[in-house]
């Protein structure tokens, strides 16, 4: 009498199953609208503690540049962020058709170090993230808006900062292809120069509105052209970020490649700096191996787009192929 109701059981367990199974594959589906494919909610340990995403975030605003390019990078959309130092109002255009595309909508929220919170706010975000060294204090403030990540820190820790938004964004895999693309690329660029210019040392000089900067192995810079295996002048290969020089050191910065940036200060200091360290006598035999490169790009945008246009001044520089894509 028994087994009747028995097998009536296990068929309506059956049919729970398969479908949970469907549903399953419907949030696995591209148009699936669910987050939970994705491992939703999650939480993402970082540089200020632990941070509940509840669903995969669609509206992010970044509050540093390495931010806004990682967050690109990771085919989400920028609805908001702080206004470069020579671009106001608008994404750079290094970052190409994602800043279109991705962030068509994105609005400036104030300066890097004055976010605005009520503009914040009012783009109704479902993630901030920045790091720790530019914002600290404004945690608590932010985290009541939107849930908020921050890395310890930019610069150096740029490939890192990507992994942590990944996390952040249930685009693990997506970072990691990414990443992989450009380490590819920039060996490939690398050999072709060490190929065609037998293993040139290259310099990067950077002039700001303070003392001048030779850039070492630990900076956005020099770990993209570690990446490309090209060799670096004896001041410049170590380990850490920069080296400052005076007027009198100029020699310093020599190299087979020099490539020289300018920064963007307010009252132009910086670029009156490099009119007086070109004018200098030491400076003429450096002369001609100068390449003037955007400060914007090798500098300040310590993220994927920016190593990817360091990577084609370099191919130009040398007249070697451009860097490409893998798919």
């Amino acid at each position: 009498m028994r087994l009747p109701r028995i097998t009536a059981l296990l068929a309506v367990a059956a049919l729970a199953l398969t479908a949970c199974g469907s549903a399953a594959d419907s949030e696995d589906s591209p148009d699936a609208a669910g987050a939970s494919s994705a491992g939703f909610p999650r939480t993402v340990e970082h540089a200020m503690g632990k941070t509940e995403i509840p669903a995969k975030p669609k509206r992010v605003v970044a509050l540093d540049a390495s931010f806004v390019d990682a967050t690109l990078i990771l085919d989400t959309p920028v609805v908001g962020y702080t206004d470069y130092r020579s671009i106001n109002g608008k994404l750079p255009d290094y970052l190409g058709d994602d800043r279109n595309t991705l962030g068509g909508e994105a609005e400036a929220v104030g300066t890097l170090a004055e976010p605005n919170l009520e503009k914040i706010a009012a783009l109704n975000p479902d993630l901030i993230i920045t790091a720790k060294v530019r914002h600290e204090k404004l945690y608590d403030q932010l985290s009541a808006i939107a849930p908020t990540v921050m890395s310890e820190t930019t610069g150096p820790t740029w490939k890192d900062n990507i992994r942590l938004e990944a996390k952040a964004l249930g685009a693990e895999d997506l970072a990691e292809k990414e990443l992989s693309s450009y380490e590819k690329a920039a060996k490939t660029v690398g050999d072709a120069i060490n190929a065609k210019a037998k293993n040139p040392a290259i310099s990067v000089v950077r002039f700001v509105d303070g003392p001048t900067r030779l850039y070492q192995n630990a900076s956005f810079s020099g770990i993209v052209l570690k990446d490309a295996g090209l060799k670096r002048p004896a001041p410049q290969d170590v380990n850490d970020f920069a080296l400052e020089i005076s007027p009198e050191r100029i020699k310093d910065a020599d190299g087979d490649a020099i490539f020289v940036t300018v920064y963007a200060d307010e009252k132009g200091l910086s670029a009156k700096t490099a009119g007086q360290f070109k004018a200098n006598p030491l400076w003429t035999p450096l002369a001609p191996k100068v390449h003037e490169v955007p400060d914007l790009t090798w500098m300040t945008a310590v993220g994927l787009q920016g190593a990817w246009s360091i990577l084609t001044d370099l191919a130009k520089t040398f007249d070697v192929p451009a860097p490409v894509k893998a798919d």
